[in-house]
């Protein structure tokens, strides 16, 4: 069974740093892009970055420059480093893994983890 378990969120000021993991288990990570996405009270879930099992990595222009996602393939886990917070990144962020090649058949998402940016 495959299982996401985010971790590090917590209560920053603007302009401060915070590093969230995603461990996963199960078979899955591989073979799957990785992605963290954000979700705000009013809005729908949205990419905040995600990369390929080879590397590649994407971002909204929201946070190009400022976010960074990385994966150990050895721990079975996905980084998001997160840098000069502002107030509009505070949201529930969850953790998704998309099979490569079924991802619609293959797609799972953490509990979410609770990051709040004050001013």
């Amino acid at each position: 069974q495959v299982q996401l378990v985010e971790s590090g969120g917590g209560l920053v000021q603007a302009g401060g740093s915070l590093r969230l993991s995603c461990a996963a288990s199960g078979s899955i990570f591989k073979n799957s892009i990785m992605g963290w996405y954000c979700q705000t009270p009013g809005k729908q879930r949205e990419l905040v970055a995600s990369i390929t099992p080879g590397g590649s990595t994407n971002y909204p222009n929201s946070v190009k420059g400022r976010f960074t996602i990385s994966r150990d393939n050895a721990k079975n886990t996905v980084y998001l480093q997160m840098n000069s917070l502002k107030p509009e990144d505070t949201g529930v962020y969850y953790c998704n893994a998309a099979h490569t090649v079924l991802p619609g058949r293959y797609n799972y998402w953490g509990q979410g983890t609770q990051v709040t940016v004050s001013s």
